[in-house]
């Protein structure tokens, strides 16, 4: 795995189902639905399992994943202070964690306009795997038509990045 700083002042803890009505609110408020389109499928990502990062009783992070083959596919990460660490322990915790659920890889997918995750998750030992060109053009049209036609540093969203780190 990649050597980076791991930060120990939050509590990691499994979602339980008391916690599906905030784990709705968050993916409402940081990606406005519960249903995300990654690695090629739209999904429900407010019944997946995944962890849930505390601090001091507060929840200040929030990674949800599926099951798929030999792969854990990241589904949605969110952490509320950027730099902090708190999505470097989540990733952590699902590298971890993968194989026990007899995962080989983790795998992930994000937009050609985010940059940031893009640094992030490289920065963390994934490498890219491949491009599906024009896969938001094709998923705003088919299935999710809210998604957004400009992101991060108004760059045209067309693009779904996909990215693999081995456990």
């Amino acid at each position: 795995m990649a050597d980076w700083h791991t930060v120990t002042q939050y509590t990691l803890r499994p979602i339980e189902p008391a916690d599906r009505p905030m784990v709705e609110q968050v993916l409402l408020q940081m990606w406005g639905a519960v249903k995300v389109y990654t690695l090629g499928n739209l999904v429900d990502a407010s019944v997946l399992p995944g962890w849930i990062a505390e601090q001091s009783g507060s929840v200040v992070g929030l990674l949800t994943y599926r099951m798929s083959g030999s792969s854990l596919d990241l589904v949605t990460i969110n952490a509320y202070r950027s730099g902090a660490g708190i999505g470097t322990v989540l990733i952590e915790k699902l590298a971890a964690q993968a194989p026990a659920l007899g995962a080989k890889r983790i795998r992930v997918a994000t937009t050609n306009d985010n940059t940031d995750a893009l640094r992030f998750y490289q920065r963390r030992g994934f490498h890219l795997t491949g491009v599906r060109a024009d896969a938001m053009t094709k998923a705003r049209r088919r299935h999710k038509p809210e998604i957004p036609e400009i992101g991060n540093h108004r760059i045209p969203i067309r693009d779904e990045l996909d990215l693999e780190l081995a456990v």
